[in-house]
């Protein structure tokens, strides 16, 4: 992920390298991942240019962004000394509004939520790098096309408390003929637990009092995902 030959300061780099005139003519696509993360850092530290600082931050986790995106800004300061708050705070925010950008796109591209894969895929981004459990419920049209995502609830490492009677009254606001429920494991662990299978069965029975169908639960972790309408629990 090296940058073309032309030196690691900006100004020594010719001009149709640079990162911002590369953009501009080519595209910001046509960027590198360092060349990305200097446009965002826009300077660099004492004794460090800012393509320098991007090539060792991202060699630091091994050339994956995903690994930056992970770091807290607290992480990241204690990690990269010399980096201030406001860019690390930029940077990360960069990541994030990245990843929402490409759930958004899936969103789009795809009709409607018809397999645990289209489903974990929309909601896993809204998980990642969480060391809390957080329960969240998507609302979907007779066609299976999202309508609304809407988080019900938020707790700690193993346990979230949630309110069936919120779910139900929003997937009524929405006008939703059904619902895929999806929360994480912060721990890991896919295999849901005893509470995870009742929540589900009340969820289930409230919202088919009113002609509405949960559809799956997607337990998220960092190793994937766990589907009870694959595994038949649903």
């Amino acid at each position: 992920m090296d940058i073309k030959p032309g030196g690691s300061l900006i100004r020594d780099m010719l001009e149709q390298e640079r990162p911002r005139e590369k953009a501009q003519k080519h595209g910001v696509k046509s960027l590198t991942d360092v060349e990305l993360m200097a446009i965002i850092f826009a300077t660099g530290i004492a004794g460090k240019s800012v393509i320098e600082l991007s090539r060792e931050i991202l060699h630091d986790n091994g050339g994956h962004l995903s690994r930056v995106a992970r770091l807290s800004v607290p992480e990241f300061l204690k990690r990269y000394k010399g980096i201030g708050p406001a860019k690390a705070t930029t940077l990360l925010a960069a990541l994030e509004l990245g990843s929402r950008a490409a759930a958004d796109a899936r969103i789009i591209d795809e009709p409607t939520v018809a397999s645990s894969t289209v489903a974990y895929d929309i909601v896993r981004h809204r998980f990642e790098r969480l060391n809390h459990e957080e329960f969240w419920v998507m609302y979907l049209s007779q066609a299976g096309k999202l309508i609304a995502e809407s988080k019900i609830g938020q707790g700690g490492l193993t346990a979230t408390s949630v309110d069936v009677r919120i779910i139900v009254r929003e997937a009524l606001f929405n006008n939703a003929t059904a619902m895929i429920l999806s929360h994480n494991h912060p721990s890991g662990n896919l295999k849901p637990s005893q509470q995870d299978i009742t929540l589900t069965k009340s969820i289930t029975d409230a919202a088919r009092l009113f002609n509405i169908v949960v559809h799956d639960h997607i337990i998220v972790s960092d190793g994937g995902y766990y589907s009870f309408r694959d595994e038949g629990l649903v």
